[in-house]
């Protein structure tokens, strides 16, 4: 297993597979993501918002975000975040790419790092038509 692939599940976390069906890949690690801040879009039940859907940051869906009342750009410290910049990729909550994506607003996203959980509010052909080509 390559260091960029997410630990297996356990601890009451959903099995790590991506929406393609295979290993869930890594989505950031600098900065550093994830409901559990391992780099992987991992999920369990605790983690109310799904953060799922590994998205690939653009100005366009930062300022989008900061409307809706979920300001990721700006630095807090106090948490150890240094805020988003376009390019950077973070594990984004399922329903709300699903809100940008009804709105226009979708960033782009990251297939092989995106967990299976993301389609409970998702669907395939919806994330596929957003995918970021393939390296």
């Amino acid at each position: 297993m390559s260091p960029f692939d997410a630990a297996g599940g356990g601890g009451g976390r959903r099995p790590s597979v991506n929406v393609l069906g295979g290993p869930l890949r890594a989505c950031s690690r600098d900065p550093m993501t994830g409901f559990f801040r391992t780099g992987c879009c991992d999920t369990a039940a605790g983690d109310i918002g799904s953060h799922t859907v590994c998205a690939v940051m653009s100005a366009e869906f930062l300022e989008y975000s900061r409307a809706m009342g979920n300001d990721l750009s700006t630095p807090a410290p106090q948490f150890g975040f240094a805020g988003l910049r376009p390019g950077d990729q973070w594990c984004l909550c399922a329903p709300r790419w699903e809100q940008a994506r009804r709105d226009g607003m979708a960033p782009r996203v990251v297939l092989a790092a995106t967990h299976q959980g993301a389609l409970d509010y998702c669907s395939l052909e919806d994330l596929r038509a957003h995918a970021e080509p393939e390296a």
